[in-house]
């Protein structure tokens, strides 16, 4: 008999499982969450540090949550989810003290819900900083932009959120793909990040911060085939067309309102609760085992907000599971979004040299900072990292939350974000990591003193510097350290992801789904694979979306 029961349980208190936890208990299931950590939000959570009085994201910095769908169905802002819009986006700063910087196309004119209209002088103003390097490239950002307002800003919202289309029915960017005038060049759905790259761009600014920015987006290497989703998501941060966006308290405050929303609804979790095994009966899910032997029904479904291969090799296990499916699961790749996390708390702001290029340089919330080298980064900087683990020369991705968050930093003072790539956590022995991450600190605040030479030793109270090692050892769902719950290769996206056999969210099990990013659509703070898995299970069980009518 079980110790306790429920209508649902979700395994896992990452944000996913938090967001089909709250449309579950929305739609009337008494649901359970079962967090194996201290707390709730996996990933998306912040902590003090790296010294006291300062506030840090550990593994999730860069947070676009008010356009999600549950931010609004929730109201999450009245849960103390609070967004800030700053005026400036998306900026590079290189190594010959100039910078390309831009403005936010979509410009916010309602803070309290994150609406956001066409701005013409911002994008002029991006237009101009772009033609500064190639009047080409300034063209093709325009017109790249028009399609991006005609269709595919549309297409992207749904494509997002919304599942998988069947093989040979086309999704909604697909669909673009058969459009000449609004559409996506369709050999973009095979070209790689690189081909891209240079296929569009003249300059090396632009061929430079578009391979850097589709490594943020998703952790694709310039060689690896992007697919239009890492396309279009990778191109519209890199030109700034949507607004940057910091969440007031870090992005615990994303995991905290959620956590409000589900409990305030008659919602229950357990942290300190690790699921070891479902409880199957026939072929149907019936509930989970814990770590110390408790037994929780599951009257009505059981969903993972695991990794593939814990929901599939350890949670059901093979004896329920067929060998195609064991074997798919176990080939799929986590090579890439191998990042190194980065907390620095110092007594001043970067001064960059290249604010007499553009005196706007350094008010950006999404600030890189790198050679001027598109070659160095298509063909030479990830494979440094596979073979040193840090590269010679490093493409740092900072963000200075606390000159618009003044909850982050004592008065005064600041923190800033760093987001760099490294190697997969099975390539270094942990002694050699643990060598790593002292190189990185100190190779990452001499590279950055050569853009701001007030970014010296003495300028850095201290710092946190989490490896793709630490990663792995504090969040068993990222396998060598990779964010991304599995790469983002094309072969890993969309009706593959995170295998062709559990693309829809259901398993081998019946009423056993899978929210977690390792499903579409990914990696990233707010994308829509919780949301997407509650309208299979919806569809299943006939629940109703919030706000849909009877």
């Amino acid at each position: 008999m079980a110790d306790k029961s429920y209508d649902a349980i979700v395994v896992g208190g990452g944000h996913h499982g938090l967001i089909i936890a709250c449309y579950l208990q929305k739609a009337g299931m008494n649901t359970a969450i079962l967090e194996r950590q201290a707390k709730l939000g996996g990933a998306v959570t912040s902590e003090e540090g790296p010294v006291p009085g300062f506030l840090l994201n550990e593994c999730a910095h860069w947070t676009r949550f008010y356009s999600h769908p549950a931010y609004s169905d929730f109201n999450l802002r009245e849960k103390g989810l609070e967004y800030v819009f700053p005026e400036h986006s998306e900026a590079m700063v290189f190594d010959n003290d100039t910078c390309l910087v831009g403005y936010s196309a979509m410009r916010v004119v309602d803070p309290v819900t994150g609406r956001a209209e066409f701005s013409d002088e911002n994008t002029q103003k991006t237009l101009k900083q772009i033609a500064r390097f190639s009047s080409n490239d300034a063209n093709t950002a325009e017109e790249l932009l028009r399609r991006y307002l005609a269709k595919w800003r549309d297409a992207f919202r749904r494509y997002r959120f919304s599942p998988p289309t069947p093989w040979g029915e086309k999704n909604e960017l697909e669909k673009l793909c058969d459009d000449p005038k609004d559409g996506i060049d369709p050999v973009y759905h095979y070209m790689t990040c690189q081909q891209i790259a240079y296929d569009l761009f003249e300059s090396e600014e632009l061929r430079t911060l578009f391979m850097r920015g589709a490594m943020t987006s998703t952790g694709c290497s310039p060689d690896d085939v992007l697919g239009p989703y890492v396309f279009v998501h990778s191109i519209g941060l890199v030109l700034s067309w949507e607004p940057a966006a910091i969440a007031i308290g870090g992005s615990q405050s994303i995991s905290n309102a959620l956590e409000k929303a589900f409990t305030e609804m008659g919602g229950e979790y357990f942290v300190n609760s690790e699921v070891i095994k479902l409880l199957i009966e026939g072929d149907r899910a019936k509930g989970v085992r814990l770590k110390d032997g408790t037994e929780v029904e599951a009257k009505e479904l059981v969903v993972s907000d695991l990794s593939a291969f814990q929901t599939i090799c350890q949670l059901i296990g093979e004896d329920y599971v067929s060998p195609k499916i064991m074997r798919r699961v176990r080939n799929i790749r986590y090579d890439r979004h191998n990042v190194v996390w980065a907390s620095f708390a110092v007594h001043e702001l970067p001064e960059y040299k290249a604010a007499s290029f553009n005196p706007d340089c350094g008010l950006q919330p999404r600030l890189y900072i790198g050679p001027r080298n598109a070659d160095y980064m298509a063909t030479r900087y990830h494979a440094e990292i596979l073979v040193n683990g840090i590269a010679s020369r490093l493409f740092l991705f900072t963000g200075a939350d606390s000159v618009w968050d003044k909850t982050r930093a004592p008065e005064g003072k600041h923190i800033i974000g760093v987001e760099e790539f490294a190697a997969p956590a099975r390539f270094f022995l942990p002694s050699e990591w643990e060598h790593l991450r002292n190189e990185f600190a100190s190779r990452i605040v001499e590279q950055w003193g050569e853009y701001a030479p007030n970014m010296t030793s003495d300028n850095v109270i201290a710092s946190r510097i989490v490896t793709p090692y630490d990663i792995q050892s504090r969040h068993i769902n990222m396998p060598e350290g990779s964010i991304a719950l599995g790469d983002m290769l094309l072969s890993q996206q969309d009706r593959f992801r995170p295998i062709p056999e559990l693309s829809d969210y259901r398993t081998p099990i019946e009423n056993f789904y899978l929210c977690s990013a390792a499903a579409h659509s990914g990696v990233g703070t707010g994308r829509g694979s919780g949301y997407c898995c509650y309208q299979a299970v919806a569809k299943d069980f006939g629940l109703k979306m919030v706000g849909e009518k009877k």
